[in-house]
């Protein structure tokens, strides 16, 4: 029973690191998402459904020493079983798309539905969060300045997540968008990789070095004598 309980929580464990990679800002989020939870049962039920089938079938996988052979066993369900779930039994065209049938389009498929879960859970408070640390913030202060700081704090920050970062920002720049409008942006754009926390430290630390000018006011007219 034991071996079945390692198992199938390996598989939940593959499926929870890749569900946490797509959701770093806020992982917490994947406790309301119904089709998370049913990401993780359909790891968990394949790694144990592997495990099932090599008992069945008595399949050793070479290993002779009793203590080795339930230890390989559950190992073969473990890395066995993610990949039967990501394969594809044959793929068809469709408008000039290759699509593979098979369990990978029905993993995609909950990715998918996990995807617009999680965006409707965190989209207001993303929302309220990003314009609450980015109000008064000018763009064309901060475009080069801010995104430069979030990623020295990170340090480990993938080389293509900087580059794809990069690009958004150039077209937000080029956009018709007000100052105020591109800030929000870059905001939203920094919290995918940094979380709203860091951002707001950022910020802080940044101070009135990329805070907008306040708006000119013209003097009150002076009081009669």
């Amino acid at each position: 029973m034991l071996d079945y309980v390692v198992a199938c929580g390996g598989g939940a464990l593959v499926g929870l690191v890749e569900l946490f990679s797509r959701y770093r800002d806020r992982p917490s989020a994947l406790l309301w998402v119904v089709s998370a939870w049913m990401y993780l049962t359909i790891n968990a039920a394949a790694s144990g459904g592997v495990l099932l089938l090599v008992h069945t079938f008595d399949l050793t996988f070479g290993a002779t020493e009793p203590g080795t052979v339930g230890t390989t066993q559950v190992l073969v369900a473990l890395f066995g079983a993610p990949t039967v779930l990501r394969s594809s039994l044959f793929t068809i065209r469709v408008g000039g798309q290759d699509i593979g049938i098979g369990p990978s389009s029905i993993l995609s498929t909950l990715l998918s539905v996990a995807d617009r879960g999680v965006d409707r859970a965190r989209g207001r408070d993303r929302s309220r969060q990003v314009v609450a640390v980015m109000r008064g913030v000018s763009y064309e202060k901060a475009r080069l300045a801010l995104p430069s700081f979030c990623l020295a704090l990170l340090q480990n920050c993938p080389q293509d997540e900087q580059q794809n970062l990069a690009v958004a920002n150039e077209a937000l720049a080029e956009s018709q968008m007000s100052d105020a409008q591109k800030s929000y942006g870059l905001g939203l754009l920094l919290v995918n990789l940094v979380g709203v926390d860091l951002l707001r430290e950022a910020v802080e630390a940044m101070g009135d070095e990329i805070r907008a000018e306040p708006p000119h006011r013209p003097p009150p007219p002076a009081q009669p004598l």
